[in-house]
């Protein structure tokens, strides 16, 4: 087990959001098949399947719904995180010439 990024949450969020892998990928800007190994890896790694999955889209089962709940506030919690230890910490100076 490698443990769930906040990347392929944020992907599996926007799949759920959008009832489509193509419709996922195309508002994130990502190609099909990286929503779907994303989702896929999700998969693999809590055990089940997050998504029913048909000609017309995708629904979320309830592990799913689940996994939606939890990773929409764990997302919003990373995101304040940043914000917080930017709004805290020194700029990194990356001109070189200055040096």
């Amino acid at each position: 087990m490698t443990g769930m990024e906040l990347e392929q949450i944020k992907i599996f969020a926007a799949a759920a959001d959008a009832g489509s892998f193509s419709k996922a990928a195309a508002r994130l800007y990502v190609s099909h098949s990286t929503v779907s190994r994303a989702v896929s890896a999700l998969e693999r790694e809590l055990g089940t399947r997050l998504f029913e999955r048909d000609c017309r889209g995708v629904v979320p089962t309830r592990a799913g719904k689940a996994l939606l709940e939890g990773g929409k506030a764990l997302l919003a919690e990373a995101d304040f995180l940043k914000q917080r230890v930017a709004e805290k910490g020194e700029k990194i100076c990356t001109d070189t010439a200055r040096r």
